[in-house]
């Protein structure tokens, strides 16, 4: 190859090994000033839904993005109205001040065309008493005109206001976005203390994540309550079992300290997500007397975007009838819904009893060990060479779309460079069949694969 591609890879393996907990930036303001827009603006993919209409986010959504070379979670809100009695405003309000107490820095947003707001005030008065860097911002000042609008703002008191336009080109957002980011926590690219296989907790409140932790460790270490939210904080524990090293991340609550509503528990992700960016592998708990719900599918999604090993686990297992088909109805039902985690190994166990617990680290020993291997350059390009020969990829404008070329370039997930004549002429499908080829190939049983292809130039 030539030489940038040999960089191209170095660049790709420092990007995916390693992760870490990423800081938090909220979006929140009165609802239609624009939260969304900036939004899907400054977030990885789009996501918000915008419509001129007020109040049409009502929950929060979160996004990777980044800016300047630094990485971030972007949280968006619902409109927060702090004076407002409204019930559908008031459940906004908590969702915002629970981003709020989540965020390392919060980006305020008021509407330039109609003018500070007695909502603004109040707002403004609550985010003067936050600890953290906080980022008031005009939106709507679409060009130099309308610069004279931003003087009505500073009544609040505030010595620097940034002014942007969202919608159009993004005016005056690279300025806010340099301030922000100067601002935010600067974490490591990877964690260099050995703690062994890290193992985050995660599903739905009250499905008995901390009842599962308190079993394995064999004491109470964290508050079990079969109220949703208990658990405030993540909770770290490492310990050790038959020589190994784990450190397990509770997310049980996902929930910060303050009063809010437990309604809210099913919008609480961002503790999930933190703790899916620093772990190995993703212990998915269901209820499987309740059955697998929209929400469990939602929050395996979450696990398998971030590229992380899983293992579904079905808890309170004791609770349900069986009879000789039932496991394997239950086994059937989750691969239907989760057809993306098919890799994933499922076990069912009860916290309460301590039913089959010690079988979960027989499966996270396993499984560890297909998230960590690598293959030799060598061999996957022999083996590469009898995949293309069985099924090459589809001609591109009626000419071969040869692949030239593939390595390994990283693992945790284990993830492979392919380079390719016409990476856009590659068909997910495809994707999908060179995915399976090497699972089966090289034995990646129970691992996420990631699959990239860049485009051949130059010589071999």
């Amino acid at each position: 190859m030539k030489e940038r591609d040999f960089h191209e890879e170095e660049r790709i393996q420092k990007t995916e090994e390693g992760r870490s907990m990423k800081p938090i930036v909220a979006i929140v303001g009165r609802p239609n000033v624009g939260k969304s827009t900036l939004f899907n603006r400054l977030s990885d993919n789009k996501k918000a839904i915008v419509i001129d209409q007020p109040g049409a986010t009502r929950d929060r959504n979160y996004a990777d993005s980044s800016w300047n070379d630094t990485s971030f979670i972007i949280i968006d809100t619902g409109g927060f109205e702090p004076i407002s009695q409204e019930k559908m405003l008031q459940q906004m309000r908590e969702q915002t001040t629970l981003a709020i107490e989540e965020a390392d820095a919060i980006i305020f947003l008021m509407d330039g065309q109609e003018g500070l707001t007695p909502s603004d005030i109040e707002s403004a008065n609550i985010l003067r008493r936050v600890k953290k860097p906080v980022f008031y911002v005009i939106n709507k000042i679409d060009n130099m005109k309308h610069e004279n609008l931003v003087y009505d703002f500073y009544r609040l008191g505030i010595d620097h206001l940034f002014s942007i336009s969202a919608q159009h080109g993004g005016i005056g957002v690279g300025d806010l976005m340099d301030a922000v980011v100067a601002e935010l926590p600067k974490v490591s690219a990877t964690e260099k203390e050995e703690t062994g296989i890290r193992i985050a907790i995660i599903g739905k409140p009250n499905v008995g994540k901390s009842s599962l932790i308190n079993k394995i460790l064999g004491y109470e270490r964290t508050i079990v309550n079969p109220i949703p939210g208990t658990t405030r904080d993540p909770i770290d524990t490492p310990f050790e079992l038959e020589g190994k090293k784990y450190l397990l991340i509770d997310t049980a609550g996902i929930r910060r300290k303050g009063k809010v509503s437990m309604k809210l528990e099913r919008y609480s992700v961002v503790e999930a997500i933190k703790s899916l960016d620093r772990c190995d592998i993703a212990l998915i708990l269901i209820d499987a007397e309740e059955g697998i719900t929209e929400q469990d599918t939602k929050i395996a999604g979450l696990a398998y975007e971030r590229g992380v090993a899983c293992i579904i686990i079905l808890n309170k297992w004791d609770l349900i009838e069986k009879d000789n088909s039932t496991i394997g109805t239950y086994v059937q039902n989750v691969k239907d819904k989760l057809k993306y985690l098919d890799f994933a190994p499922i076990l069912s166990v009860s916290a309460l009893t301590g039913q089959r617990i010690i079988k979960i680290f027989d499966l996270i020993d396993t499984v560890y060990e297909d998230y960590t291997k690598r293959v030799s350059t060598s061999s996957l390009n022999a083996q590469l060479e009898k995949i293309l020969e069985k099924m090459p990829p589809s001609r591109y404008r009626n000419k071969p779309n040869k692949i030239s070329y593939a390595t390994q370039v990283s693992a945790k997930p284990p993830t492979f460079l392919f380079f390719v004549k016409e990476p856009k002429a590659i068909h997910f499908s495809y994707e999908r069949y060179l995915e399976n080829r090497i699972r089966e190939d090289f034995d990646f049983g129970h691992a996420p694969l990631k699959i990239i292809f860049r485009k051949k130039s130059g010589r071999d």
